[in-house]
Formats: structure tokens, C-alpha cells, sequence
């Protein structure tokens, strides 16, 4: 059986998704299984090269436009590998990827989760440095990318992709923080592995940035066994007004001077916030 399904969702993006599969071509067939899902595409040039795709004998799957986790879970829905690769249409991977996160998974039981840094290219270039795997951090905000390997069983455990997000564009997140909240662990390799295209115009930009609020009150909502961001607020609060001046105080080291506020409490000379 192959190791690794990537999974591809398209939408109107015919003129990256040959550079996505150009990116990862030396896998071979024993490695990698590949679906891509055109999700309703109306473009005429990417209608085109799916059509040429599936001449070429890459498996395509057509759809009304369902949205990115419907599309996903379809896709992966289509395949038998142990492991999952999602890979947005105008993103590349290397293929090391692959194989050092099936090597993680294989050796680590514990794992469900292997992310890396991302390179970014076109409007901005660079390489990110993302942090190892905390939870608090990750129900603040997200800093993993849906580029990820996983374990299908881990997808099947929570139940895929929520697909009644009311915008789209936070679903990895969503994805990320039921695995965790479910106890699967996460192993963080730090070098890029795949490539990030930093578009002038992208889905997170038009429709998720706006709507940011609203799909952070849907996570709430869902996980709220879990999540109760009124929490934090309170207990600054609550610890200001029991003492106001040990509080700043605590509060400008810790933000000015870390490392000073470290030693301090580590020689039990202060208290952490």
C-alpha cells in the first residue's frame, strides 16, 4: 500500500497546480497516492489543464463547489493511505517531507501530527520559523499550516474536516485543535519543507481576515469544554485588583526584561503572573 495520500483541492488555480505536482514528482508510486479535487472551478484555463491531467493519467475529482473542508474530506475520502498530505494547488513540497515525516510517524505512535517550517515565495520570500508544539499557543492562534502529514485514523477519530465553518479559511485550525484536545501529539521538524506562495490577493486575505471573529466564536462555541478565551481577561483582572503595583511591576519584567523575570522567579524571589 502506498505510505502517503496528497491530497490536492483546486479552485480556479490552473496556472500553479502543474508547479505543485512538478514539486513532488520524484516520489514514486509506492511512496505517494495523488487526488486532486477541482472544487467547482469556473476558469476556463484550469478547466483545461484538469482535463489535460486526466489524460495524462493523474486522478481528478470534479464537484460542485462544496468549500475547502468538504473538499478535503472528499478527497482524502478517495484514498487508502495510511497517512495524509493536504497541498493547496499554488503550494510546493519537497519530497523529503514525505519521507522524514513517515519515518516520525512509523517510530512515534504518539505522534498524529508532523508540520515543518514553511519557505515563502512570490510576493514575499524568506523561510518561517515556527515554534515547537505548544498547546496554549495553538488555542490563541494558529501557526500550523494545513501542509501537514497526519494520520489517517487521526482524521477518522475526530471526524475529518468540520464542514459547516460559516466562512472558510480556519479549518486547518479547527482540524489542529480537535486532534489535540483528542490527545494526539505533534513533532515540528525545523526546516521548510514546503513551499508557501504569498499571493497579492488569497482566500485569507478576502474572506477569512474579515470573518475572523465570527469563525473564532464557532471554535468557541464547539470546543468550549476546552476553550474559554473570557478566561484570560478575567484573571488579569482579578490579579490586577488584588494588587496593582506587584502586578505592573511583574507585568513590565516580563515583558522588557524576560530573562530577568525568569531568574526571579526561579530563585523564588517573585511569584509568576
Amino acid at each position: 500500500m502506498r505510505k502517503v495520500a496528497i491530497i490536492i483541492p483546486c479552485y480556479n488555480h490552473g496556472a500553479y497546480i502543474r508547479e505543485a505536482l512538478e514539486s513532488f514528482k520524484e516520489l514514486n508510486s509506492s511512496e505517494v497516492e495523488v487526488v486532486v479535487v477541482n472544487d467547482g472551478s469556473t476558469d476556463n484555463q484550469t478547466l483545461d489543464v484538469l482535463n489535460q491531467l486526466k489524460q495524462e493519467g493523474f486522478r481528478v475529482i470534479d464537484q460542485k463547489n462544496q468549500g475547502l473542508g468538504k473538499t478535503r474530506n472528499n478527497g482524502i475520502k478517495a484514498t487508502q493511505a495510511p497517512y495524509i498530505l493536504p497541498l493547496d494547488s499554488d503550494n510546493r513540497i519537497n519530497p523529503n517531507y514525505v519521507r522524514k515525516a513517515v519515518e516520525i510517524l512509523e517510530k512515534q505512535p504518539q505522534i498524529g501530527v508532523v508540520y515543518s517550517n514553511p519557505r515563502y515565495f512570490g510576493e514575499r520570500e524568506g523561510i518561517g520559523e515556527l515554534p515547537d508544539f505548544n498547546l496554549q499557543r495553538l488555542m490563541l492562534g494558529n501557526y500550523i499550516d494545513a501542509c501537514a502529514v497526519y494520520r489517517r485514523s487521526a482524521w477518522e477519530a475526530v471526524g475529518g474536516y468540520d464542514e459547516n465553518m460559516p466562512f472558510m479559511g480556519v479549518e486547518d485550525w479547527e482540524f489542529w485543535l480537535h486532534l489535540a484536545f483528542k490527545g494526539y501529539g505533534f513533532h515540528h521538524i525545523s526546516e521548510p519543507l514546503y513551499d508557501y506562495r504569498v499571493a497579492p490577493v488569497s482566500m485569507i486575505k478576502k474572506d477569512t481576515a474579515p470573518n475572523f471573529q465570527v469563525l473564532k466564536a464557532y471554535i468557541e462555541q464547539k470546543h468550549k469544554r476546552f476553550l474559554d478565551y473570557s478566561f484570560v481577561g478575567t484573571y488579569v483582572s482579578e490579579r490586577f485588583k488584588a494588587a496593582p503595583l506587584a502586578f505592573l511591576v511583574k507585568l513590565i519584567l516580563r515583558t522588557w526584561f524576560p530573562s530577568r523575570y525568569n531568574k526571579l522567579v526561579e530563585e523564588r524571589k517573585l511569584n509568576r503572573i
